[in-house]
């Protein structure tokens, strides 16, 4: 009973990549869940978020890529038992109006970042991949002073949209409805990066059944068209790459 009468009050943290998704998810849990319950979240950057957690601010759940989850439970901060919510692929965007270089294959992508005159990305898993990908290509030293990163929180389309870049790349969840902006389309599937985004309960919760029976209802099977909506996949029988 006591459990109840605090779930009116859950909290959460997470990354930008999941942010819209969550708006509408827990406005879909608040309509069918029949408690009367407010849910909030907290949207910031990735590594961000993780270090409030790691602080012990007060949050019930937290949303982060898997890998960022497992380093959290390692020290304590969340339950080792992860909820696996979506599955996010990268995409390429570029100011809306303007001509869509091709992406069709990785050879194709190599040269529309070498053609690029200013590259943005942003942290977190889909940063770093872009990184991996711009060695792999062999392209760092040639394009090394026109690679732009988006600080903690702010949103590629923003410096697309401002023209302090000319391509962004960035979870396709982040780049859809982005006003501004087109999406190119996904990055080619060889290499393409599929981040795996969970939930745990926080430590510091004191509304664990409540935030569980939240958790279970980001994974259900009620919540596949929302999610696909905004560009992700449900993650049941998804591996990350």
């Amino acid at each position: 009973m006591d459990d109840l009468k605090l779930e009116d009050a859950l909290t959460g943290v997470g990354s930008m990549a999941t942010r819209k998704l969550l708006v509408d998810l827990i406005e879909q849990y608040q309509r069918v869940s029949g408690w009367g319950c407010r849910v909030s979240v907290t949207s910031i950057g990735g590594v961000d978020a993780a270090r409030r957690v790691q602080a012990g601010e007060p949050f019930d759940f937290v949303v982060l890529a898997s890998g960022a989850l497992e380093r959290l439970a390692v020290d304590g901060h969340v339950a080792a038992e992860r909820t696996e919510i979506v599955c996010s692929g990268m995409a390429v965007a570029v100011a809306a109006g303007v001509p869509h270089p091709d992406i069709g294959s990785a050879a194709a992508l190599r040269d529309a970042i070498l053609r690029a005159s200013r590259i943005g990305y942003s942290t977190g898993p889909s940063g770093e991949h872009l990184l991996k990908l711009i060695a792999r290509f062999g392209i760092a030293q040639a394009i090394g002073s026109r690679i732009v990163q988006a600080p903690p929180g702010v949103p590629v389309a923003s410096l697309i949209v401002s023209g302090d870049v000319e391509l962004g790349f960035q979870q396709l969840s982040e780049l859809t409805g982005a006003p501004g902006i087109e999406v190119v389309g996904p990055l080619p599937p060889d290499v393409q990066l599929t981040t795996v985004f969970s939930a745990a309960i926080c430590s510091t919760s004191q509304r664990k059944e409540a935030a569980a029976r939240f958790l279970a209802f980001l994974a259900s099977d009620q919540t596949d068209a929302v999610k696909r909506a905004h560009g992700m996949e449900p993650a049941r029988g998804c591996a990350p790459r």
